[in-house]
C-alpha cells in the first residue's frame, strides 16, 4: 500500500508599514495594522476557516482515515489572536480530532538556520512551547522555514531531538532517485526525510487553475491514477503546499475547494491500494532505502531550489547582515519589546520582498508584497532596521549608566 502524506504551510508576516527616513527618531510603531488586519480577516475568510471546516469534515466522513499535518508560524498566530480568533478555535477543533499533526519550525518563518545555530534553536524552541500551549501536542516532527535544508541544518534538527524533518525532493540533490521514499539525515542517520514531490504538489498548488496546463483541468479521478499509478513508483508521496492554495493561490471559483471535498474519498477506495498519513507516521513506517547527501543549502523555491529568493542579491545580503549585527545587543538587554521586534524582522518574507528574480517566479514574488520594487523593499526594511538600531543603543548607554551608578 502506498501512503499520501499531505502536510500544509501557514504563514502570514507582520508586514511593515510605509517607514520614511523622517519618521527615524520619533516613530517606533513599524508595523501596518491596517494592512496585517484586512490580509488576515481577506484570508481567513476565503481560505483558513472554509478550508479548516472542509478538513473537519472529511476527517468525520472517513473516519479518521483521512490524514493530514499543518505548520504554524508563531508570527501566524500572533495574528490570528488579534485579528481572527475563530481561526484559532478551528485549528483547535482539527488537533482535538487526533487525525492532525503540527510540526515545529522556526517562530518566525525565520533565515536563522543560515545564520546562527544559537538563534535558530532559541526560535524552534519557542515554536515548540507555543503549539503545545495552543494546541496541547508537542511536535515530534520539524519543517523548517521554506523546506531550507542541508546535511549540516538536519543535523541541527536532529541534535534538538527531531526524529523526522521535511525537505524539497529536488532533482539537483536527488539525481535519478525517487522523492517517494523515506531518506536519511547523511551526517546523524536517526533523522528521517520525507521528501516533496514537487511535480504532484505544484499540480494542485500552481497549475490547477491553469488552463493552458495540458492536463486541465485536473479533476480528481485523473489526480488518484496519478498517485496510484506504477509510473508514480515509491512507498510514500509527499504532498507539501502552502495552506494559502486553497482558496487564496487557487480562488473558491477554479473548484479547488470541490477538489480537496473529493479527493480523500477517491483516495481511500480499496482498488486504488493507497492511505493517508501524517508526516510521523508515515516516517515510523518506511525504514529509510539510503542517506540524502546534500552538502549544500536547498529550499523548496524557485526553479533553482535553492535560497537565492532571500538572500541572491546585494540589497538582500546587506539587510540580513545589518539584521544580525544587532543580535548580541538584543541578547543583552533582555527587554520583551526590543524582542518582539526583532522576532518579526527576521520573517523571510522581508528579504523575499527584495528579490530581483522575475523571470518564471515573479508572480510568486509578487503575491501580497505591499512594494513597488526590491528597492522600495530594501529602503523600508533598512530604515526601521536603523531606527531599531538606535533605539537599541539608547538602552545599551541607558544600562551602562545604570550599572555605573
Amino acid at each position: 500500500m502506498k501512503t499520501v502524506c499531505l502536510y500544509f504551510q501557514v504563514h502570514q508576516p507582520w508586514r511593515l508599514k510605509k517607514y520614511r527616513f523622517f519618521n527615524m527618531g520619533k516613530d517606533h510603531n513599524y508595523l501596518d495594522d491596517l494592512l496585517n488586519r484586512s490580509i488576515m480577516q481577506k484570508v481567513a475568510r476565503q481560505c483558513y476557516l472554509p478550508m479548516n471546516a472542509l478538513l473537519l469534515k472529511l476527517i468525520r466522513e472517513n473516519k479518521g482515515k483521512f490524514r493530514c499535518s499543518f505548520s504554524i508560524t508563531g508570527i501566524a498566530i500572533e495574528q490570528f489572536r488579534a485579528f481572527a480568533p475563530e481561526v484559532l478555535d478551528s485549528f483547535k477543533e482539527l488537533a482535538a480530532t487526533g487525525c492532525v499533526e503540527f510540526l515545529a519550525e522556526t517562530y518566525s518563518h525565520s533565515l536563522a538556520s543560515l545564520a546562527s545555530k544559537e538563534d535558530f534553536q532559541e526560535q524552534v524552541k519557542l515554536h515548540t512551547s507555543l503549539i503545545k500551549k495552543e494546541f496541547g501536542l508537542k511536535p515530534t516532527a520539524f519543517r523548517n522555514t521554506e523546506l531550507i535544508y542541508s546535511d549540516e541544518i538536519g543535523e541541527m534538527v536532529a541534535g534538538m531531538g527531531f526524529r523526522t524533518m521535511l525537505a524539497e525532493g529536488a532533482k539537483h540533490v536527488l539525481g535519478w532517485k525517487s522523492p517517494n521514499y523515506v531518506y536519511a539525515n547523511a551526517i546523524d542517520q536517526k533523522l528521517r526525510l520525507l521528501l516533496r514531490n514537487y511535480k504532484l504538489s505544484d499540480d494542485i498548488a500552481f497549475r490547477f487553475s491553469n488552463k493552458s496546463w495540458n492536463e486541465w483541468p485536473l479533476t480528481v479521478d485523473k489526480y488518484v491514477h496519478w498517485l496510484a499509478s506504477d509510473e508514480t513508483p515509491g512507498e510514500v508521496v509527499n504532498l507539501f503546499m502552502d495552506y494559502e492554495t486553497f482558496g487564496e493561490h487557487q480562488n473558491a471559483d477554479t473548484g479547488i475547494f470541490e477538489f480537496m471535498r473529493a479527493l480523500p474519498k477517491a483516495v481511500l477506495a480499496k482498488k486504488n491500494g493507497l492511505e493517508f498519513a501524517t508526516v510521523t507516521e508515515a516516517a515510523k513506517k518506511y525504514q529509510p532505502v539510503a542517506v540524502l547527501h546534500c552538502p549544500h543549502v536547498m529550499s523548496w523555491a524557485d526553479e533553482e531550489r535553492d535560497v537565492t529568493a532571500w538572500l541572491g542579491n546585494e540589497l538582500q545580503n546587506e539587510a540580513f547582515s545589518k539584521l544580525y549585527a544587532l543580535k548580541e545587543k538584543v541578547a543583552a538587554l533582555k527587554n520583551p519589546d526590543f524582542d518582539y521586534v526583532w522576532s518579526f524582522m527576521q520573517t523571510s518574507d522581508h528579504f523575499y520582498y527584495m528579490a530581483t528574480k522575475w523571470l518564471s517566479d515573479g508572480d510568486v514574488h509578487s503575491y501580497f508584497n505591499p512594494y513597488d520594487s526590491a528597492y522600495d523593499a530594501f529602503i523600508n526594511y533598512m530604515n526601521v532596521l536603523s531606527d531599531f538600531g538606535i533605539e537599541l543603543d539608547k538602552a545599551m548607554e541607558a544600562k551602562a549608566v545604570k550599572k555605573r551608578a
